[in-house]
C-alpha cells in the first residue's frame, strides 16, 4: 500500500496552494484529481487583497499580476444603447501597511495554471484521473480507496474536492444553508466580436433578469453571466449560450464566435457542519459555498489552505496535536462570516469595496491569539500583521516587512535575539504597530504580543512547536 503524510483531494485553488504550502515545508505530500486535467472555467475571477498577499508569500504573485489586469467600470445597456457607467467598487484609499489595494480579475483556470506551475518547480505533483471511493480512519492515519482499486495511506486527508465534495460524504458531514436567489444562472468563456473591452457589459431586462459580458484579462475572452428568468431551465450548449446574448443584447447569435466553456448553477450559501472529522480536513467549497458576488469564495478557500499548511507542518515535526482543533476554530468562524458578506453583495445589501476585500479578516477570539499588553497599539494579537518598511542594522538588513515575512518560519518583531532556531527577529516593530513586540505567524498574523519577550512568549512557541 503506498503512504505519504498528507493526501490532498481536488486540484482546484484550494488543493494546489496547500500542495504549494506543504511542498516549500518538505512534507511529503499527494495531490489527486478525480478529473483528467484542470479546471477549464473561469468561475472564480476576482483576487482579492488578502489572497494577493498570500499568493506573494507563496511565491506567484508576479505571475498572478502579470496575468490579470484592474475590475473594468461597469457600462450599463438597454435598447442597444449606452445608458449609464459605474464603479463596481467603494473607493477607498489604502494605507502604506497595504501593497496590494484592489482586487484584480484573472480567470480560475489561469489562476490554477500558475499555481500548477508553482507546485511543480517545488517537487510536487498532481495525480490526475483518480476518484475516491471511500475512507476509512484509525488512530493512527486514514486509508482512501481510489476508483481504479489501489488505496493509499496516509497520515492526514483533505478534502478540497469542490461543493459536491466525496470527502464531505464520505465522513457524513452535513451542510446547513440557503438557497440565495432562486432564479437560476449560466456563466460561460466565450469569444465574440461587436463590443469593447474597456467595460463589464451589463444588459438587464425588463423581468428582472439580466446578462454581463465581462471581459477577462489577460485573454482574448470574455465571461457570460447571467441571471435568468425563475422557473427557467439553463441550456448550455453553445448554440443557446448564442442564442442567450443575441436574446438579451444588440449582438447576434453569430457574433459569438466561439463558447470554450459554459456550466449552469443555482447561488446557494451553505457551510459545512463540521471542518475536521479526526484526521480528515474540509476546504474551499467543500467547506463552504458562496454567491460568486463580490469574489469571496476561491479567496476564502485559499485562505483555508494557507492557515492549514502550517499547523499540518508543525504537528508532523512533533508539535502538539491540539494544533490542529485551531484550523475549524478559525476558519470555520471566519468562512461563515464571508457567507454572510457575499450573500449581502448578491442581494445588494452590501457594496463591494472595503468589506470585501478580505484584509479585516483576523483571528482575535482564537485560542492560537496571545495578547498579554496592557495597553495594545493599533495592530493587536489575532491581527493581520500589515506591511511596512522598516529600518535595518549591521546584523539584521531593512526593508520591506513582507519581503522578510516570505517563506515558512516565523517572524519576531522587536527583540534583538531570536528565541527559537526557525524564528527571524528584527530589533524593532514599526511605529504603525504600536508599542510592543510581536511573534507573526507562518500566515502572517499576530499570534503573540507583548510588552517584552518574555516566559509567556516561549511557552507561546513551545505551544506551537517551534523548539
Amino acid at each position: 500500500m503506498e503512504t505519504t503524510d498528507v493526501l490532498i483531494v481536488g486540484a482546484g485553488p484550494t488543493g494546489l496552494a496547500l500542495g504549494i504550502d506543504l511542498a516549500r515545508r518538505g512534507v511529503a505530500a499527494q495531490l489527486v484529481e478525480r478529473a483528467d486535467a484542470l479546471f477549464p472555467g473561469s468561475r472564480g475571477k476576482g483576487i482579492q487583497p488578502r489572497t494577493q498577499e498570500v499568493f506573494d508569500d507563496l511565491g506567484v504573485i508576479d505571475a498572478v499580476l502579470a496575468s490579470s489586469g484592474p475590475y473594468p467600470d461597469r457600462m450599463v445597456w438597454r435598447d442597444g444603447e449606452r445608458v449609464g457607467e459605474e464603479s463596481m467598487f467603494e473607493r477607498f484609499e489604502p494605507d502604506a501597511g497595504t501593497p496590494y489595494p484592489a482586487p484584480r480579475m484573472i480567470p480560475q483556470w489561469r489562476t490554477q495554471e500558475i499555481l500548477y506551475a508553482r507546485l511543480t518547480e517545488l517537487g510536487g505533483k498532481v495525480a490526475f484521473g483518480r476518484e475516491v471511493t471511500g475512507l476509512a480512519q484509525d488512530a493512527d492515519g486514514v486509508d482512501v480507496a481510489f476508483a481504479d482499486g489501489t488505496t493509499v495511506r496516509a497520515r492526514y486527508v483533505v478534502g478540497a474536492d469542490g461543493g459536491r465534495s466525496g470527502i464531505r460524504r464520505a465522513l457524513g458531514v452535513g451542510m446547513t444553508g440557503e438557497t440565495v436567489d432562486p432564479a437560476p444562472f449560466v456563466v460561460a468563456d466565450l469569444r465574440l466580436r461587436g463590443l469593447d473591452r474597456v467595460y463589464w457589459h451589463a444588459f438587464p431586462a425588463a423581468d428582472g433578469s439580466v446578462l454581463g459580458l465581462c471581459p477577462l484579462a489577460g485573454t482574448e475572452e470574455f465571461q457570460l453571466a447571467a441571471r435568468l428568468p425563475e422557473g427557467s431551465e439553463p441550456d448550455v450548449s453553445a448554440d443557446s449560450v448564442r442564442e442567450l446574448a443575441a436574446r438579451y443584447t444588440h449582438l447576434a447569435a453569430e457574433d459569438v464566435t466561439e463558447v470554450r466553456w459554459a456550466s449552469e448553477f443555482r447561488p446557494r450559501a451553505a457551510l459545512a457542519d463540521r471542518f475536521r472529522v479526526g484526521r480528515v480536513f474540509l476546504a474551499g467549497d467543500a467547506a463552504h459555498v458562496h454567491s460568486p458576488a463580490g469574489g469571496q469564495g476561491l479567496n476564502t478557500s485559499v485562505q483555508d489552505a494557507y492557515n492549514l499548511g502550517w499547523k499540518l507542518a508543525a504537528v508532523l515535526e512533533g508539535a502538539p496535536e491540539s494544533l490542529l482543533e485551531t484550523y475549524e476554530e478559525e476558519r470555520r468562524a471566519n468562512a461563515a462570516a464571508m457567507l454572510e458578506l457575499s450573500t449581502g453583495v448578491h442581494r445588494g445589501e452590501v457594496q463591494r469595496g472595503r468589506a470585501t476585500v478580505q484584509l479585516g479578516v483576523g483571528y482575535r477570539d482564537s485560542s492560537l491569539s496571545t495578547e498579554t499588553r496592557t495597553d495594545p497599539g493599533p495592530v493587536r494579537a489575532g491581527d493581520r500583521a500589515p506591511d511596512a518598511e522598516v529600518p535595518g542594522d549591521t546584523e539584521v538588513p531593512g526593508g520591506r516587512l513582507f519581503d522578510l515575512f516570505r517563506g515558512p518560519h516565523w517572524t519576531l518583531l522587536g527583540a534583538t535575539a531570536a528565541p527559537r532556531a526557525g524564528v527571524r527577529t528584527l530589533p524593532s516593530a514599526p511605529e504603525s504597530y504600536g508599542p510592543g513586540v510581536f511573534l507573526i505567524r507562518p500566515d502572517g498574523y499576530v499570534g503573540w504580543a507583548g510588552e517584552t519577550a518574555t516566559e509567556d512568549l516561549a511557552a507561546y512557541l513551545d505551544g506551537v512547536g517551534v523548539r
